[in-house]
């Protein structure tokens, strides 16, 4: 029953996939652009060691829990993880801050001691009803890899309470307003939005269950993020799995609706039992891998995309206030980015992400720190690249951050920042967006394209794809496509 399988990609959707089928005997062979493994799991080389310029930790561990015993495999074994029970840090101009837990008694006694007794107990009913709606849609939806109208619903008539908590015809926003009468409150959580790349005035109130993911824990991995990523491609290579990198795939071959090989960028034709797509599937439906699969994911050619990112990236000494490993700090007008990023601009009044990389595990910070910073932006599609960006959003950046106190003792240069137009570079067709289409509206989420296609033998993961954006997310595609595979293997 074994396969030629070929995996386009190699971030951690194309990985986790490459484990699952090479663990399951079938000859795979991983196609990658870059000259290693990670996708977004990028890191800079600063003066002390690498920087995740990626993302920065791992939530919803038992995912990959499953994954490596899937694998036969202890995930302890390759990685060494540290949970971090402060969850993040975050500050207002007003000089007000706030800490979030893991543990709801840890952030209940936070917020009382921070906003009162009201705020609490609003906290209250906001974590329950938020956990309610988490576990009402975990398993029908998010883990199936074939969601629609019809399984939303009967999930919904399970436990008809959940409908009210749902407030289908609220955004997040307008939802929060509800919850919380402290605007502070609003925004921070009106936030968790930007994980999935949305707003809060257009996102659906349903995703404030995101909230629950972070709240279930937060783990850092020692070395960076990119450890899991070598982890991977180490077990891949054991079972036999060949990786080619600083290879580009340009187009995918279909006879009678069923992609036969692949074009290499050198003229290379490679034949293959079933493709694995882990890449923005817009590039296939805009063309850019050949005409033969333009019927892929046809939507995503003019459903809105995702926020972007200015990311910075850099170690430096620093003056600073009291830094946790994740920090937020708040723009002066709440919300006002969104506007400005809805209008196609660069913020001028962002909310600023700081993860200190070297800060949160137990010991004094080093002399000199790790950071990587993330700015809000919009996508290609909403905004054009100009000359002047790199010193806009330094100033930006950096003035805001030093009106809080944090002095960075280095001079950063064009090399320390990603911008939009170099996502779009780094993922072809992405349009510079982090995390596939927008997640607008109610039924977002099953818009979004499926790790089955139209073509028996292509599948698509990564966080693009069902059942979404972020590292978790794109592992549990990773399951839901192999899944499918050997469905289809055995039908067949």
């Amino acid at each position: 029953m074994s396969r030629e399988v070929i995996v386009i990609g190699a971030g951690i959707g194309g990985l986790a996939t490459a484990a699952r089928l090479s663990h399951l005997g079938h000859s795979v062979h991983v196609i990658e652009t870059a000259s290693g493994p990670g996708g977004k799991m990028r890191t800079h080389m600063g003066s002390t060691g690498p920087i995740d310029i990626g993302p920065t930790v791992l939530t919803l561990l038992p995912t990959f829990l499953n994954l490596f015993k899937a694998l036969g495999e202890d995930i302890n074994d390759y990685i060494q993880l540290t949970r971090q029970n402060l969850l993040a840090r975050h500050w207002w101009p007003d000089g007000t801050s706030l800490d979030l837990h893991d543990s709801f008694e840890a952030t209940h006694h936070d917020i009382t001691h921070v906003f009162g007794s009201t705020s609490a107990t609003e906290f209250t009913r906001f974590y329950d009803d938020t956990k309610q709606l988490f576990d009402c849609f975990d398993k029908p939806v998010m883990q199936n890899a074939r969601p629609n109208l019809g399984i939303m619903t009967k999930a919904v008539l399970s436990d008809p309470d959940v409908m009210v908590k749902m407030r289908p015809l609220a955004s997040l926003e307008k939802s929060l307003n509800m919850y919380f009468t402290d605007p502070k409150l609003r925004q921070l959580f009106g936030r968790y939005a930007t994980y999935v790349g949305g707003m809060p005035h257009s996102a659906p109130a349903l995703l404030s269950l995101i909230w629950q993911a972070e709240a279930n824990g937060v783990w850092t991995i020692k070395g960076g993020m990119s450890e899991l990523a070598k982890a991977l491609e180490q077990i891949c290579i054991a079972r036999h799995a060949r990786f080619s990198y600083n290879t580009r795939v340009v187009e995918l071959h279909n006879s009678g609706r069923q992609v036969k090989g692949v074009t290499l960028e050198d003229g290379t034709f490679l034949t293959a039992d079933t493709v694995v797509f882990n890449g923005d599937p817009r590039a296939l439906a805009t063309g850019m891998l050949g005409k033969d699969v333009t019927g892929v994911a046809p939507k995503t050619r003019r459903i809105n995309r995702s926020l972007s990112a200015y990311v910075w990236g850099f170690d430096a000494r620093i003056d600073a206030p009291d830094l946790a490993h994740h920090n937020v700090f708040f723009s002066e007008t709440p919300n006002s980015e969104f506007t400005d990023i809805e209008n196609g601009k660069m913020p001028s009044d962002p909310t600023l992400y700081v993860c200190a990389q070297d800060r949160g595990k137990g010991k004094s910070p080093p002399d000199v720190d790790r950071f990587e910073i993330i700015l809000n932006a919009p996508p290609l599609s909403k905004r054009q690249p100009e000359p002047e960006d790199f010193d806009r959003c330094k100033a930006t950046t950096f003035d805001r951050l030093q009106s809080y106190g944090l002095n960075f003792q280095i001079d950063l240069q064009r090399e320390h920042l990603t911008m939009p137009q170099d996502f779009e570079t780094l993922f072809p067709a992405s349009d510079g967006s982090l995390y596939g289409q927008s997640p607008e509206g109610l039924m977002a989420t099953l818009k979004r394209p499926k790790c089955t296609t139209p073509i028996k033998n292509l599948f698509l993961v990564g966080g693009g794809v069902h059942p979404g954006a972020g590292v978790p997310m794109a592992t549990l595609c990773a399951q839901l496509a192999v899944e499918e595979i050997t469905k289809r293997q055995i039908s067949t």
